[in-house]
């Protein structure tokens, strides 16, 4: 019988910044009011439903608040690593659609169409990240025991990337994966030769005092 280890991939929750739509990138933003609820009722249900033996988080603040919520739930110490950071957005980070579109529409154009165009002109391709956070998905997936589960709380444009490169799936097709809204989660399991598969995408949390629009959604590849 094949023995899977799940890794199960969170966006953190919201911040102002997902509000205003500004490019967070690197830059560290803590979750606002509504994140925290977020926060609180994705860790209340991944604790239930996955019981995880490993969380492992962004050392950002938006994540690592995240993840904080799920380790007290799970009552399990939190593992920070910065390779499971958004992209580094390069000089537009900290800027709104709207700046970045008065001021490098071209550029935008171009890396909204293309895998290996850097974001703002110095920062970091698709390709770079996927590799990236994979890499540490891996490398903690492995401390799990066989048939264990390990969530790994990172960044929406971060979670899309790892995703399509796990799977294995060409990089000028990964756009065809949604960004990931804030507190929605991807699930995937790897079997014992290394092959994974896609269980879960973009799944999470939703009442009524939560929203489930992607704050990021004026520009659908928003680095968030």
């Amino acid at each position: 019988m094949t023995t899977f280890r799940r890794a199960i991939l969170l966006r953190h929750g919201q911040t102002t910044w997902n509000r205003e739509k500004r490019f967070q990138g690197q830059l560290d933003v803590p979750l606002d009011e509504i994140g925290m609820r977020q926060a609180d009722e994705a860790a209340r249900v991944l604790h239930r439903i996955e019981q995880p033996q490993a969380i492992v988080s962004s050392d950002l603040a938006r994540a690592a608040g995240t993840a904080d919520t799920l380790g007290r739930q799970a009552g399990l110490a939190v593992t920070l690593d910065a390779d499971l950071r958004e992209a580094h957005a390069g000089r537009w980070q900290g800027m709104t659609h709207e700046e970045i579109l008065a001021a490098d529409p071209v550029l935008l154009q171009r890396w909204r169409m293309a895998v290996d165009v850097r974001p703002g002109g110095d920062g970091e391709t698709r390709t770079e990240v996927g590799a990236r956070v994979a890499g540490a998905v891996e490398r903690h997936l492995d401390t799990v025991p066989a048939g264990g589960v390990a969530v790994f709380v990172t960044h929406g444009g971060a979670a899309r990337a790892a995703v399509g490169h796990l799977l294995g799936l060409p990089a000028t097709h990964w756009h065809t994966l949604g960004v990931m809204r804030n507190c929605g989660w991807a699930c995937l399991e790897r079997d014992e030769g290394g092959r994974w598969r896609l269980e879960v995408y973009n799944t999470g949390v939703v009442d009524a005092g939560l929203s489930s629009d992607d704050p990021g959604g004026a520009v659908r590849d928003a680095i968030v």
